[in-house]
């Protein structure tokens, strides 16, 4: 029992990458210890890509599955009591072909093989059914998660698109208004410009940690500074143990642009944008805050649905909800006409998430 449990969890790392040449093969040797077979093969519509066991010296990857067990008709389990090799000293003599089946489609084979030919004990079928069930949904799993980053990746192209012509129109106008008054500060504010635009559209930095996400920040509210002058504070305080934590690239960004933009750009007095970042425990919360004319409640809600004219707070709550689940994400406490508080909050850390 704990030979088969250790082998059902060991097959979780490879087989969540998908069914493939390259993860086949570390997953056969517990698929065979799984079913107790003689040896183990995994097939998709192309023929083999893994096999493991006796008679491992002739039958390889890239064999086709026809000359061993036949055709998979359909997606049933089934026995071949004699099997008929061309090779002279095969010792497998018998089979169960079990199809894996991923959402209505059969993607492959599970072939349990053995040393012995005739009816094979009904729990030996049963068995191999289970784990070809267990294959099939775990790479059920890794189709989910894939779609799950491919959403991930067309969010952040949309919200990079977003970005684009508003930001960059600004920076430009306000480096080019110190050119000729103050050329060293303009040049310096020129350099600020292409960094932060070659961090936002590195299309290789899918996650970044918060300190990466910090520094970029900085980055954009020295260009925002240069527009508004005076007229822009900011106050930044956050705990030492929060900078490690990983979160989607362009993630902290957005909530300070609409601190920006709705807390001081429409005030003619300005106003002040403080970011925290605070220790939870296992957990970590970013706090973007304004003191401008706040957001009702309703205008919150749709903003975080991507109802609202911009796609900056759904766009980066979206990410936030596929990339660590439900209990994680956006959360906007309006503070009765005196300013906003966006709330980030993350884990600190989350398996298969890591900064690039």
């Amino acid at each position: 029992m704990q030979s088969a449990v250790h082998a059902a969890t060991s097959l979780l790392p490879h087989l969540r990458r998908g069914l493939g040449p390259e993860s086949a093969p570390p997953a056969a040797p517990h698929l065979r210890v799984l079913t107790g077979a003689s040896a183990v093969a995994l097939a998709d519509g192309e023929g083999l890509l893994a096999f493991d066991g006796e008679g491992s010296d002739h039958h390889r990857a890239g064999d086709a599955l026809t000359p061993l067990v036949g055709e998979v008709r359909d997606d049933r389990v089934r026995v071949e009591p004699r099997l008929e090799c061309a090779h002279a000293g095969c010792p497998l003599r018998s089979a169960i072909v079990a199809p894996l089946v991923v959402q209505d489609r059969r993607i492959g084979a599970l072939v349990a093989l053995y040393d012995r030919p005739g009816r094979l004990r009904l729990e030996e079928t049963r068995v191999v059914g289970e784990a070809a069930a267990l294959v099939a949904a775990m790479v059920e799993l890794s189709e989910v998660e894939a779609q799950g980053e491919r959403l991930a990746r067309a969010e952040l192209r949309a919200l990079r698109a977003q970005i684009s012509p508003h930001f960059i129109y600004n920076a430009l106008a306000a480096v080019a208004s110190f050119i000729h008054s103050r050329p060293e500060e303009a040049r310096e504010l020129l350099t600020e410009f292409a960094e932060f635009i070659r961090y936002a559209f590195a299309r290789q930095r899918t996650y970044v940690t918060v300190a990466d996400e910090l520094r970029y920040v900085e980055k954009y509210l020295r260009l925002e500074q240069a527009r508004f002058g005076e007229r822009l504070r900011v106050r930044v305080q956050v705990d030492p143990e929060v900078l490690q934590a990983v979160l989607p690239v362009l993630s902290l960004q957005p909530l300070v642009e609409n601190a920006v933009r709705h807390g001081v750009e429409r005030d003619a007095d300005g106003g002040l944008v403080t970011i925290e970042g605070i220790d939870l425990g296992v957990d970590v919360a970013l706090r973007v805050s304004d003191d401008g004319g706040g957001i009702d409640p309703e205008r919150a809600s749709a903003a975080l649905a991507g109802e609202g004219p911009g796609i900056g707070l759904g766009n980066v709550h979206g990410r936030l909800l596929s990339t660590f689940g439900p209990e994680y994400g956006l959360q906007v406490e309006p503070d009765d006409g005196r300013g906003t508080t966006v709330v980030m909050t993350l884990p600190k850390f989350r398996p298969g998430v890591r900064a690039g």
